[in-house]
């Protein structure tokens, strides 16, 4: 079997653009920034706390546990100085829980309704993306944006913003309290200070390769897995599974070594930061420790430093572990900014169009490609009430050409005009509210045969739905199911027969009530029984109604007002069946195959 899955592979991101890049997110933080504030400033109070603990153990060591000078009479003194300063740390130790709380309970919410704000967002952009978009990118991908990619930014929105805020003020707040109790035991422990910001800003430059590479696995692993399952009939009918397992295995490999590259590194980083903290306490410890021999130091203040030493270090892995998750949500957010800046299909001309009387292709050229072309300047034209038959090989152009009628893709030369107007002056919702398209494998959703049938909001009586599965001959389905018309399907309707999904969607195509419905050969696939219903269906479907089919049987173009023939994406022929027999051309060649004698 020679296929491989995954799609196209992701694209490259280009140089790095941190700051553009979170401009982009701050209109959803701003949604929510009374939260987002409160949380600040919890975290704040919270820092303080946290940089008060030592002080006040200082304190309490220096003026009641090992006082300097005192006589007997002050026991009880010393001994009430040191409860008070053991109730004002356990004050501190529940305001501490009462302020994490709170502000986890605040943070959390602001995170998730900015991730919901979000994640709407960019579903209801890749809703209104051209269709050459999905084209080109998989569903497994576009499903890593939504939910993964989303998630990772939730992270960063709840843990990165405030608690690196709190970690940078803990920071400052130790070098405060440090240089303000000795500065040269504070210039001492802060020469240090240089090698663990070159150390941080080293390990920032290299985890952010690492992450970017992270995320295109992972959407790749997602893209293959996602086609594989689609796809399972053919590689199990292919017997295609051990191939198919090696370039899963290939694939998770290559993201294993990219996850093994962010474990090194993070793995390195930390230890190198322990390594300074120890570095640290030694310096305390000896130098400070020296002075407090020398009567020069107190022991209250050397307790402290050792303490704020400990804590200084804190702060700095908080920080590597959040740019951690800060790097990760910055290859998540490039990809989602990569997702809104697409394009939107274009929604077409102020006009609404209010009826279909006629469509005309004037010299109309089209491309997916730019040096390949699909058509090569199609004329014809329909008047409303009219049916069209569009016959040819297959990669002639034929379904093609009802993409641009429907606007799913967009002309690369000619005009197209309805009612005589060029198309683009339309707006694109008032033209496919008029249109019906009844596809060769029809799509139906997750849900009852009801849902796919109606449009959304539709408020129709029970008796208009009946009459509506009845014209169609949708009725003989909905009739065998256990409960009617409320019987759920799943996904594609795969529980359904071909022929069973095509009455459906002819039904779907009764109850949009469209002035013009387009076929693409209803009967392929189907069984002569299911051929005859579809074709009786369709038949009263077309009445008083303009009609285009791209006829793949010959039979499907016989009765129909005018067929254009296409070949290498252009009209050969074009008139009514007899004048195309007549002609004694491809049409007639098509008819003889079919009618042998």
């Amino acid at each position: 079997m020679g296929m491989t899955m995954g799609g196209a592979p992701e694209e490259e991101l280009g140089p790095r653009q941190d700051l553009r890049l979170l401009k982009r997110f701050v209109p959803y933080i701003g949604q929510n920034r009374w939260m987002i504030v409160l949380s600040m400033v919890l975290m704040l109070l919270l820092s303080l706390f946290d940089i008060a603990v030592p002080y006040i153990t200082k304190v309490a060591v220096d003026l009641y546990i090992v006082p300097r000078e005192g006589g007997g009479g002050l026991e009880s003194l010393h001994l009430r100085g040191a409860m008070m300063a053991g109730v004002v740390l356990a004050l501190i130790a529940v305001a501490r829980f009462v302020a994490s709380f709170v502000q986890i309970m605040v943070m959390e919410l602001a995170g998730q309704k900015i991730m919901h704000d979000l994640r709407i967002r960019i579903y209801e952009h890749i809703q209104r993306l051209p269709m050459v978009f999905f084209t080109k990118n998989t569903v497994g991908r576009l499903s890593t944006r939504v939910t993964n990619d989303i998630q990772n930014m939730q992270e960063m929105f709840t843990t990165f913003i405030t608690f690196v805020m709190k970690d940078i003020f803990t920071l400052v707040g130790i070098i405060v309290v440090l240089v303000h109790m000795d500065i040269r035991l504070a210039l001492a422990v802060l020469g240090v200070l240089p090698l663990v910001v070159w150390t941080t800003f080293y390990f920032s430059a290299s985890s952010r390769e690492v992450f970017r590479s992270l995320r295109v696995k992972i959407a790749e692993i997602n893209s293959m897995f996602s086609e594989s399952c689609g796809g399972i009939r053919v590689i199990q009918l292919f017997t295609g599974q051990e191939r198919i397992k090696q370039e899963f295995k290939a694939l998770n490999h290559e993201n294993f070594l990219a996850g093994m590259g962010q474990i090194k590194l993070f793995g390195l980083f930390m230890p190198v930061v322990d390594l300074f903290g120890s570095l640290v306490l030694a310096i305390v410890i000896f130098y400070g420790g020296g002075r407090v021999v020398a009567d020069q130091l107190s022991l209250g203040t050397l307790v402290a430093f050792i303490s704020y030493s400990k804590m200084f270090f804190r702060p700095v892995r908080d920080i590597a572990e959040k740019h951690n998750i800060l790097q990760n949500a910055l290859a998540s957010g490039e990809r989602i900014v990569q997702i809104f800046d697409e394009q939107k299909a274009d929604p077409g001309g102020n006009t609404g169009l209010k009826r279909i009387d006629s469509i005309e292709f004037k010299e109309v050229s089209f491309a997916y490609q730019p040096e390949k072309t699909v058509l090569d300047r199609v004329s014809f034209s329909v008047k409303v009430g009219q049916s069209l038959a569009i016959l040819g090989p297959t990669g002639s152009g034929k379904t093609s050409l009802i993409n641009l009628i429907v606007k799913f893709y967009p002309r690369t030369g000619g005009d197209i005009l309805i009612n005589n107007r060029g198309i683009d002056s339309f707006s694109v919702h008032s033209l496919r509210s008029r249109i019906a398209l009844v596809t060769q494998d029809p799509y139906l959703f997750s849900g009852t045969i009801r849902e796919n049938i109606l449009p959304p909001d539709c408020a129709m009586t029970n008796e208009a739905f009946d009459r509506i599965v009845e014209l169609s001959h949708a009725k003989s389905v909905i009739d065998k199911l256990p409960h009617g018309a409320d019987t759920r399907v799943s996904q594609g309707g795969a529980s359904l027969s071909s022929g069973e999904r095509q009455l459906v969607s002819i039904a779907r195509a009764f109850a949009h009530e469209p002035e013009l419905i387009i076929f693409d050969e209803a009967t392929s696939y189907v069984d002569t029984e299911s051929e005859e219903k579809i074709r009786s269906a369709t038949a009263r479907l077309k009445e008083n109604r303009t009609s285009i089919t791209i006829a793949h049987r010959l039979r499907s173009a016989v009765t129909a007002d005018r067929i254009i023939v296409l070949r290498q994406g252009r009209v050969t022929e074009a008139g009514d069946h007899e004048s195309l027999m007549k002609h004694r051309g491809f049409y007639h060649r098509l008819h003889a195959m079919d009618n042998p004698e």
